[in-house]
């Protein structure tokens, strides 16, 4: 499926840092609970994430790219309200696609 540039532009991923992190031992498939802040002008969302290739410690404090418009999903007990972006390599591990520098939250990924 091939996607034009404007239905491109209509994802709207933003730059956030994770304040919190924890476990989530109802889901499925092994995942982490994540606080994550875009700024003021998009505040604190929340998500769920099968990133369990990193410690609690790791993810504390990073950055990560988050899309912010897709609807709310419910999974289990927890609204998950941003997909957090990452790579998939051959072994189902997932890798945080992670901003060079220091962007400002909430930054609009383009």
């Amino acid at each position: 499926m091939s996607l034009t540039p404007e239905q491109f532009a209509a994802v709207d991923m933003r730059v956030g840092r994770v304040v919190s992190v924890e476990p989530f031992p109802e889901a499925r498939v092994p995942a982490w609970k994540l606080t994550i802040d875009f700024g003021d002008s998009l505040g604190i969302k929340r998500a769920s994430a099968r990133i369990v290739n990193y410690s609690r410690e790791e993810l504390e404090g990073s950055l990560v790219i988050g899309v912010v418009n897709f609807p709310p999903k419910q999974i289990g007990p927890f609204r998950s309200e941003v997909l957090v972006l990452g790579a998939v390599d051959e072994h189902g591990t997932v890798w945080l696609l992670r901003p060079d520098g220091i962007p400002a939250l909430g930054s609009r990924v383009v």
